[in-house]
């Protein structure tokens, strides 16, 4: 049975209940995703042919030190790096490294910032050069993707509204859905309940309620959905090697809808593609 309490009184761990947050809470993640969607607007200008990921990753690191905020990622669980970098047919989880990007790759950079307990998470895809058509349009269903998920989120429905939108989207543009990997209840803990799938029926999952934060971050492929971790213990790829995106962003919910926390101050939330 999914039991819902005050965020104000709940343990700072994953109990498996369902925070609510007050308006506090709401400005605490306004805060944290700020500097994270600040950070990823600045990476619109760096990716580009000939850069690396690990220095994409320093940029991170650094930027999240000029605003007081620590990289979330950095040594959690044992990763080393502030940043996820996700190329090509990496789904998620790409560790940066010294290798240079390449004239039609694309690219998902995922950050997480935390500031003063709050964690703001969000992730964008950024063309390197220019793309295959092919690639463009698997980043433009993604993010459609994310944003109808989006705007399935009001108290009283439930989470599968999320999925249901996103994955009646993906598959009517001939993408598939991951379903290894979902978005997470995020606030003052990286990740926690409730898990957020990103397909399923309208009915399904738990109801939805004022002052529940969660990211919404679909992962949709040009092939087939399946995935592999490699040896890495952190990198997912597709089996069949087909490209993948990803968008995420950190909503919470209010009396009549969402609010979207780490919205692009540039209106960069989608880079490299018509707005």
């Amino acid at each position: 049975m999914v039991t819902y309490l005050d965020a104000d009184t709940a343990p700072l761990r994953n109990t498996g209940q369902i925070r609510l947050y007050g308006p506090e809470g709401f400005e605490g993640m306004r805060k944290a995703s700020a500097i994270t969607a600040a950070c990823l607007d600045e990476l619109a200008s760096m990716v580009a042919p000939g850069m690396t990921t690990n220095v994409i990753d320093r940029f991170v690191f650094e930027f999240g030190m000029d605003h007081g905020a620590m990289p979330a990622t950095l040594n959690y669980r044992g990763y080393t790096k502030s940043t996820c970098t996700s190329i090509n047919h990496v789904v998620c989880h790409g560790i940066p490294d010294d290798k240079p990007l390449r004239e039609g790759d694309i690219v998902n950079i995922d950050v997480t910032y935390i500031l003063d307990g709050w964690h703001g998470d969000s992730s964008r895809m950024y063309p390197v050069g220019q793309i295959k058509r092919a690639a463009e349009r698997l980043l433009e269903v993604t993010h459609e993707c994310l944003m109808r998920g989006i705007a399935a989120v009001k108290p009283g429905a439930r989470t599968g509204a999320i999925g249901a939108a996103i994955q009646s989207y993906a598959e009517a543009e001939r993408c598939s859905v991951v379903r290894d990997f979902c978005g997470h209840g995020v606030g003052q803990l990286f990740h926690d309940a409730p898990n957020i799938l990103h397909y399923g029926s309208v009915g399904e999952g738990v109801e939805m309620r004022e002052g529940m934060i969660f990211t919404i971050e679909p992962m949709i492929n040009l092939g087939r959905p399946h995935v592999k971790v490699l040896s890495d213990g952190w990198t997912a790829v597709t089996r069949d090697r087909s490209l993948s995106a990803q968008y995420e962003h950190a909503v919470g919910v209010t009396a009549t809808g969402c609010e979207i926390f780490t919205l692009s101050p540039k209106g960069l939330d989608r880079p490299g593609l018509p707005s």
